[in-house]
């Protein structure tokens, strides 16, 4: 039954996603044209995503209002493991009469109180309280024996409840944060304003001066303030206008550099289209990876992503999979495309760990788990965001010292409720951000791992974060006699102002 529920959810889910897919894409595609702007404040396909975004909340709401999971037996599941227990030991015993009109009482504490001792795994009390049976009863021996055995399928039924409950709740957080992906769609699709007159009339003058034409100007401000405008132009005289130029010329009139969107045209011709212009980041990243593979090992068990989103943010994800080998990789390789996946979907790195998190300890693989190291950078601010699940220390390089960052917390797929230890730090121009697999650390002497890298890091000279990779491997293998003993990754990124 419980399995039909998660299924008809799921199916449910599928459809309100492909609906609302089919809506944001014709909200997009509308947005392209200038002439709909003015419509979109009040569209009906606003309202559409917004309902959506609350039917994911009472859902999640639901989910959350069910019971919560449960260390110990309940009353109930007590009572069953005596019935069961008195059915097959005492139904055709004759002094069944006796003991439980005449001692029904003091049975039924002792039993109660054998059950929680089997629960604590506290033998001893176990032994004396069925010493203390043994007084009323002569079959205390074989009671104790049928009640193990009552207790352990209740026992087992007590797990797997808590399992579903546990899943329940990922479901649950998961559809939360659907819910507020989408009301934010709902927020920023439509949040579209003409540009003020003052503003288009300037806009319009400068840009006839290059022989293009400006029907119409649109801005939006979405996150944290950073302007977006969609101009509707077509070049004049049979012409063709480098969007670049437009940029530069709309970069002078905001007076903030302003960069046309990576899905944009990238000439204005002679027909009318709209061209979406962002604020321009002022950072980007530079990076690069050196790579070791364990000794007698084909494929390494450490895999990574680095990729930038819409949003200005430069994000990096390793992943260690336990132990080495093609298992080990196809564990990390999992991490890595989920934690792409749900990032490129617009789940906060926190919620997409989790949603790993989940997706791991539900695949129910006993010993299956992998470490989580993610590390975003703000392209517009500088301010670089640290989220580790099992991770190894990741370290800043700056003009003349060396920060390390490390975590205790336990890697994916361990335990349903996991531990995430987030940080932040500013980053300037020239500083590099270095992150490695436990393999790297775990080469240099015990106790003294974090300051030897540091050293090791000082003493590098090299500027492209490749060869500082390359550099690091080199100096690691020196204090393990030139041996990989485990899968070696050093990912390395360096912030550049423009």
């Amino acid at each position: 039954m419980q399995e039909w529920i998660i299924a008809m959810l799921a199916i449910s889910i599928l459809l309100i996603l492909r609906d609302m897919a089919k809506t944001i894409l014709s909200g997009r595609k509308s947005a392209k044209n200038a002439e709909v702007f003015a419509l979109c404040e009040n569209h009906p396909r606003k309202e559409k995503v917004e309902k959506y975004a609350e039917s994911f909340q009472k859902l999640a709401d639901s989910f959350y209002g069910m019971p919560y999971r449960r260390e110990r037996l309940s009353s109930g599941q007590i009572d069953r493991i005596l019935r069961d227990a008195g059915e097959e030991l005492c139904a055709g015993c004759y002094h069944r009469e006796i003991c439980w009109e005449n001692q029904s009482k003091a049975l039924r504490q002792g039993g109660e109180a054998m059950i929680r001792a089997l629960e604590d795994g506290d033998s001893e009390a176990l032994e004396r309280i069925r010493l203390e049976w043994a007084e009323i009863c002569g079959k205390s021996p074989a009671y104790l024996t049928a009640v193990k055995e009552s207790f352990g399928r209740e026992r087992q039924k007590l797990i797997w409840d808590n399992r579903m409950i546990e899943s329940r709740l990922a479901v649950a957080q998961q559809l939360t944060e659907m819910s507020e992906i989408m009301q934010s769609v709902a927020e920023e699709l439509y949040d579209i304003t003409p540009a003020e007159p003052g503003f288009r009339e300037k806009l319009k003058k400068t840009l006839k001066k290059k022989h293009i034409l400006l029907r119409s100007a649109w801005v939006m401000d979405k996150i944290e303030g950073r302007r977006q405008m969609f101009l509707t132009m077509k070049a004049g005289s049979g012409q063709c206008v480098s969007v670049l130029e437009v940029s530069q010329i709309l970069s002078g009139i905001c007076e903030c550099a302003m960069t046309s969107a990576e899905d944009s045209r990238s000439i204005v011709n002679g027909e009318y289209h709209t061209v979406h212009f962002v604020e321009d980041v002022s950072y980007q990243v530079i990076y690069g990876v050196a790579r070791l593979t364990r000794e007698e090992e084909k494929v390494s068990g450490d895999n990574y992503i680095c990729r930038q989103e819409d949003n200005g943010r430069f994000v990096m994800c390793l992943s260690d999979g336990m132990g080495s080998g093609m298992e080990a990789c196809r564990e990390s390789e999992v991490v890595v495309e989920l934690l792409e996946q749900f990032l490129e979907s617009g789940f906060s790195q926190e919620t997409a760990a989790r949603m790993v998190n989940s997706a791991l300890v539900m695949k129910d693989c006993e010993g299956m788990f992998s470490t989580v190291d993610i590390c975003s950078v703000d392209l517009y601010t500088g301010i670089c965001s640290f989220l580790k699940a099992g991770a190894a220390s990741t370290f800043i390089r700056r003009d003349h010292w060396v920060e390390s960052i490390s975590s205790e917390s336990l890697a994916a797929g361990l335990m349903q409720q996991m531990n995430l230890e987030t940080s932040s730090r500013k980053l300037y121009h020239g500083d590099y951000v270095i992150m490695m697999t436990d393999g790297v650390l775990d080469a240099l002497p015990a106790g003294r791992e974090e300051e030897t890298m540091k050293e090791i890091i000082m003493d590098i000279r090299e500027e492209p974060p490749r060869d500082i990779g390359r550099g690091i491997l080199e100096r690691v293998l020196g204090y393990s006699d030139y041996r990989a003993r485990d899968d070696m990754t050093v990912l390395v990124a360096g912030l550049i102002r423009k």
